[in-house]
């Protein structure tokens, strides 16, 4: 009787399904996350070179608790990424933004 109150250890398994103009993905190349006491709010932009101005693709928002499993998640994948790829480079920062023609 005892054991029929105790939770279940099983891990449950959700089934996803993806429909086809969700699976072909969303490319972008600029993030902006902000976030307030509750939430974080990922906008993700694809900014076209020479274009004046860029829209939001995409937004996700998560709890604080998700963001902090999908940071852990994130930092883990590079991980494995860089093992079997190699190092992950980024560019250094620019210092100083230059618009239109230099000579």
């Amino acid at each position: 009787m005892a054991e029929q109150n105790q939770p279940s250890l099983e891990t449950k398994q959700i089934q996803i399904e993806v429909d086809d103009q969700t699976a072909q993905g969303i490319y972008c190349n600029l993030a902006l996350i902000s976030h307030n006491e509750t939430e974080f709010v990922f906008d993700f932009i694809f900014v076209q070179p020479q274009a004046p101005k860029a829209k939001i693709r995409s937004r996700i928002i998560t709890s604080p608790q998700h963001m902090k499993r999908l940071l852990l998640a994130i930092n883990d994948n590079i991980k494995k990424y860089e093992l079997q790829f190699g190092e992950i480079k980024t560019p250094q920062a620019v210092e100083e933004k230059k618009v239109g023609f230099f000579h």
